[in-house]
């Protein structure tokens, strides 16, 4: 990877950092399906009217409807319902640290069904990270593992269908990133509809505050809509066992973003753990013990 990939990765960590602020917010007024409904339904619309805009309006390519429908579900509708019903069950921070499984799960994959191996150094970066996300978010996390089974396997099969989702994208690497997304986002909305219709019920929901309205809009726009077109225009060049680092880097983002608006305190354990996924994503990368080495 080079420098501006690895930047543009961390920017990607920044805006899914800041969807666990909107989540916060968003889960206590809204039942999940209603939730991600609204998020790839805000989010197609921004896109949709983007392309208006350019002159280039939305058509699928021959061929393209049942692949993206499959793409919608993985990458999108059954990862976001799933994390946004487990964290009503369990602590932000226990689903971060399962959600840094995300890369294991990817590589796993990626090995089986394409060319990309695993290998060693591969292998114990990964650990590494996943060691520092423990570290960063707090050992005393994980004394509530185990304590509900349901929210955690929740988190848990997301992580894993995000495994199969980033994998299967790769297909569509030839297309337009803003026309995947587009169509990305667009099919996640043909799956929830007839399930929130028929589940949540969304006209028995009270009035939604003004703060969920723009926590929403936030999860909608900047959190998916521009994630997912950094998502893709990543995807080309790095592959993604390299693109899905960006879940080791989302907790460094959240906990950042946390000490700059809200106040909170940055603790001695915390920049130790991320001390330890940056020294995972060197490793990964390679580049600087290459030069220790050479030097």
């Amino acid at each position: 990877m080079t420098t501006s990939e690895w930047a543009l990765l961390g920017v990607l960590s920044i805006v899914w950092g800041a969807s666990f602020f909107f989540f916060k917010i968003l889960v206590a007024e809204l039942p999940p399906f209603t939730l991600v409904l609204g998020r790839m339904g805000f989010a197609a619309l921004a896109l949709h009217l983007v392309m208006i805009v350019r002159g280039t309006p939305f058509r699928l390519p021959p061929g393209q409807f049942l692949p993206f429908l499959l793409l919608g579900l993985l990458n999108n509708v059954i990862p976001f319902v799933l994390i946004a019903y487990g964290e009503t069950r369990i602590a932000s921070g226990l689903a971060a640290i399962l959600n840094a499984t995300t890369p294991l799960f990817t590589v796993l994959v990626a090995h089986v069904f394409t060319h990309e191996k695993l290998t060693p150094k591969k292998i114990a970066g990964l650990l590494l990270g996943m060691a520092g996300v423990v570290v960063l978010t707090g050992p005393g996390v994980l004394r509530g593992l185990g304590k509900d089974a349901i929210g955690e396997l929740c988190c848990l099969l997301a992580a894993v269908s995000y495994g199969f989702g980033t994998n299967y994208a790769r297909r569509f690497s030839a297309l337009p990133p803003l026309t995947v997304v587009t169509a990305q986002s667009t099919s996640g909305i043909l799956w929830l509809v007839p399930v929130v219709v028929l589940i949540d019920h969304p006209w028995t929901l009270a009035p939604l505050s003004t703060q969920t309205w723009a926590a929403w809009f936030g999860l909608a726009l900047p959190s998916t809509a521009f994630a997912y077109l950094m998502f893709f225009r990543l995807l080309r060049t790095v592959g993604p066992t390299n693109l899905v680092l960006v879940t080791l880097l989302v907790p460094v983002s959240a906990l950042l973003l946390g000490a700059l608006f809200l106040g909170e305190a940055v603790t001695l354990h915390a920049l130790a753990g991320m001390a330890l996924i940056g020294l995972s994503l060197a490793a990964i990368d390679g580049r600087i013990w290459s030069r220790i080495r050479g030097g």
